[in-house]
């Protein structure tokens, strides 16, 4: 009888471990401006891998067409500044006059919640990121060349000359820094490279290194 009680209790270990599926992780976008990571972002979230993107916060105002926990937490200087004092930001950076930052909570309540979150960092937020979340994934997308990058860039019609140059000296210093990364993406194709991407994600879903230990049988 004995016996056939520890067979019993191994069994259901075994089938309670089975359907835990794996722990949750955070995705980490990078890239340098205009390689298409916005494409990236939004067409992943519409890809079915369990994935929720992580809401900023910014000091910036308010456009028209945005939604308070949507779009972005809009807070003023003070409170930005009393959240970073509090430890709350998992990285933050000024750009442009104004602040942005990933709160640590969003991104925990998201996990908690057994969903994957994506992020859309630069390189000096995903390092960030890295120390706080170590078993993250952390995928660097790369221009073809940057002759194309160069060519995207002037074909927004949205940056001055001088901007477009700067941009391209960023994009040369993040490319270098490449090997901080778990992966690196050429967006040759937006679709082909998508689909690299989310095999990734997949793929590191699988691993065994994101599941609960199993006691031995």
């Amino acid at each position: 009888m004995s016996g056939s009680g520890s067979k019993s209790r191994t069994s259901n270990e075994v089938d309670a471990w089975l359907a835990t599926g794996h722990r949750p992780f955070v995705v980490v976008i990078s890239g340098p401006s205009g390689v298409g990571k916005s494409s990236f972002v939004k067409q992943l979230l519409a890809a079915g891998l369990n994935l929720e993107y992580s809401v900023s916060a910014t000091t910036r105002p308010r456009r028209p067409h945005e939604t308070e926990g949507r779009d972005y937490f809009f807070l003023d200087r003070e409170e930005f500044r009393r959240r970073i004092q509090a430890g709350d930001f998992v990285e933050w950076a000024e750009v442009h006059g104004e602040q942005y930052g990933t709160l640590r909570s969003e991104i925990e309540r998201r996990l908690k919640d057994g969903k994957n979150v994506l992020l859309d960092i630069d390189v000096q937020g995903g390092r960030a990121v890295r120390r706080v979340f170590k078993d993250g994934v952390f995928i660097f997308v790369l221009p073809p060349s940057l002759r194309s990058l160069e060519e995207r860039l002037r074909g927004r019609a949205t940056d001055s000359d001088q901007t477009i140059r700067l941009r391209l000296d960023n994009a040369l210093r993040e490319i270098k820094l490449v090997s901080e990364y778990d992966y690196a993406v050429v967006n040759d194709d937006l679709d082909s490279a998508l689909d690299r991407v989310a095999s990734i994600i997949v793929a590191e879903s699988c691993s065994t290194s994101r599941r609960p230990s199993l006691v031995s049988t």
